[in-house]
């Protein structure tokens, strides 16, 4: 018989929910997102389905929605979609690499997002068609690529980030450190070819040669600050940024662009709705509209740059009025489970047969439609967004000394992996520390022993799966002083977690005698064992009784140490007389005990188990309520 031991603690647990919608207590992204796999399947006649940005907008906002919520059929949903378009060479179907269009290039984002999570080299031969185009890309003068060829030595912001948010993230996945000089200095050159100094605003298109009927005969520029363009280049920026190294110079200098652009978005924000308008510095010319897309493309940046640090924490305000607005004007809930997006512009450019001159009548001429891909996927990701949590001043450190296993990559060079924060196939904590940062924490690593120095700024300390003599050649174990050092930090208020493996994956007679000093001891065992995908043999039934899971009734935990426990060590899940979890309060701060490292890709992120098990739910549930009692270092 399976039952719940209960170990009182008087802090509660709220379990965070996408964004809302006035109308109805279902999440509008969830709505959305249905209404999107509705409108553009991912089966039946595949020749109806294009490489292009329109798609690749959507797919990035449902890969935000399955981070958030752990359900794998929007992770699906885009695989399958890709599938249709990408072979198993690697060949992309409807793609013209002779084009050299930037607008080709966002998709890619969805090659590497497939590749880390499935290792398929087919999806690493389609990154690389793409990042052959950008080798080849024409350029201006100063180094920016063009925005089509047919597009003669045109610079147009939508291109920023069609481009450079997939250029930043290849380059930092397979090891072409060069490419962020490049990046940066693509951002400060459309920057000085197109920014306003008045307003800060930034026309849409430059063109090098002043040939176009739109562009001004002295500076290049097209006319008119359009909203959507505005938005992809501040998305871009806040989303190249992720990937930039910590000590590149370029990394100031996009945080300072950013914070530019910023102050000048916030001061053409309507004071009364919230909204942008579709022609940006022009709120009472006749014919202006509040715009969608550009509006939730504006939350996103804003939002997410606070988040990251990048922005002062009073931007989050001009977010939240932002995303009020646009649930208001825009979004419609239906009775189905769906909804409409309202208010997007279908298209604006700039030259081309009819000339669409950049004038101001040209910009509000064009349609303005329901459910357009472009706004559906911005809304999606602004909602993603406004989910996240700001920083709450708490980093979770994740141990990468005693867990310290290596592998050569796809390129052929080293890398970490197994338990690590930014791995998202099956073994690493890619979603979990997702989950964490939904909380608004900071995730970081320790890849030395643990001092009272490097301690310090942790608020939560993760040690999983310490390595024995078959995973690592030179373990690393824990020494009477990293054991003091540990000790003592928990007695000061730190909060530790130890998560073990079955008795042949981890190393138990070091890592044991870091536990006795809490009351914790890991056996040598392999309990819970389970038969292929045989899942419910790994099924646990939580009770929600306690305080930590409140929100999780099924969980799978396989092949596990049990636990031995004494002194301050309590039970707080028992399985048939045995000890899964405990917690021990130790000095002003506590442990948490699990003999599993549980909340690796393979069984949180939805891909693999059965859609009751709730091992996402419990991850949220523990990243809770290690957060709310954890200090802020």
């Amino acid at each position: 018989m399976k039952q719940l031991t209960i170990f009182i603690f008087t802090l509660g647990i709220t379990a965070g929910t996408t964004a809302q919608s006035p109308a109805t207590a279902q999440p509008a992204a969830i709505q959305m997102a249905s209404t999107a796999m509705q409108l553009w399947p991912d089966t039946g006649d595949s020749s109806a389905i294009r490489w292009t940005y329109d798609e690749g907008v959507v797919w990035k906002g449902l890969e935000g929605l399955w981070y958030n919520t752990g359900d794998a059929r929007y992770y699906k949903y885009i695989q399958h979609q890709v599938d249709r378009l990408v072979d198993k060479e690697g060949n992309i179907r409807t793609y013209k690499p002779e084009d050299y269009n930037l607008d080709n290039i966002l998709c890619g984002r969805m090659l590497l997002m497939l590749f880390e999570v499935t290792g398929q080299e087919k999806y690493y031969k389609a990154a690389g068609i793409l990042r052959q185009q950008l080798r080849e890309q024409p350029r201006t003068a100063q180094g920016s690529f063009w925005h089509k060829k047919k597009y003669t030595e045109q610079v147009w912001l939508d291109g920023l980030y069609m481009a450079q948010p997939f250029f930043a993230e290849y380059g930092a996945l397979f090891h072409e450190d060069s490419v962020f000089d490049d990046i940066t200095n693509q951002f400060v050159a459309i920057g000085k070819n197109t920014r306003d100094p008045k307003t800060g605003l930034l026309y849409h298109g430059w063109d090098e040669s002043r040939a176009e009927k739109w562009a001004d005969k002295q500076t290049g520029r097209s006319a008119n600050f359009w909203a959507r363009a505005m938005g992809w280049y501040g998305m871009a920026l806040v989303d190249a940024l992720d990937y930039f190294p910590a000590n590149h110079p370029g990394r100031k200098t996009l945080q300072e662009i950013l914070a530019r652009y910023a102050a000048a978005i916030v001061k053409v924000q309507d004071p009364a709705s919230g909204c942008w308008w579709d022609v940006l510095d022009k709120p009472n010319e006749k014919g202006n509209y509040f715009e969608a897309s550009a509006s939730s493309m504006f939350v996103y940046t804003l939002a997410k740059g606070v988040r990251k640090g990048y922005l002062p924490a009073s931007y989050r305000a001009t977010a939240e009025k932002g995303w009020g607005g646009i649930l208001k004007k825009f979004f419609t809930a239906g009775d189905n489970g769906q909804a409409t997006l309202n208010g997007t512009v279908s298209v604006s450019g700039l030259g081309g047969t009819p000339n669409r001159d950049g004038s101001y009548a040209y910009y509000i001429s064009e349609k303005v439609v329901p459910n357009d891909a472009k706004g559906v996927g911005a809304f999606l990701l602004a909602a993603d967004e406004m989910e996240m949590k700001p920083a709450i001043g708490k980093t979770v450190l994740l141990d990468e000394y005693y867990n310290n296993e290596h592998k050569k990559d796809i390129t052929g060079a080293t890398i970490r992996f197994h338990y690590i924060w930014d791995e998202m196939d099956n073994n690493g904590y890619g979603i979990w520390g997702h989950v964490f940062r939904m909380n608004g924490a900071h995730t970081d690593t320790l890849t030395v022993a643990p001092t009272a120095a490097n301690l310090a700024k942790a608020s939560v300390y993760i040690i999983v799966d310490p390595d024995n003599e078959r995973e690592s050649p030179a373990p690393n174990y824990p020494t009477d002083q990293d054991i003091t050092a540990v000790e003592n930090w928990v007695k000061a208020g730190g909060f530790l977690v130890l998560m073990a493996n079955d008795s042949a994956n981890c190393e138990f007679t070091h890592f044991n005698r870091l536990a006795a000093h809490f009351g914790i001891q890991f056996n040598f065992d392999d309990y819970h064992k389970v038969t292929g995908n045989q899942f419910e043999m790994g099924a646990f039934t939580m009770t929600g009784q306690d305080s930590i899971f409140r929100n999780t009734k099924k969980i799978y935990i396989k092949e596990l140490s049990t636990l031995s426990l004494s002194g301050p060590a309590k039970p707080v899940f028992t399985d048939a007389g045995h000890n899964i979890m405990a917690v021990a309060r130790v000095g002003k701060g506590t442990v948490f005990a699990v003999g599993d490292p549980w909340f690796y890709n393979e069984y949180t992120d939805g891909r693999k188990l059965p859609a009751d098990f709730e091992n996402y739910n419990a991850a949220r549930d523990l990243s809770n309520w290690l957060l709310q009692q954890a200090k802020i270092k």
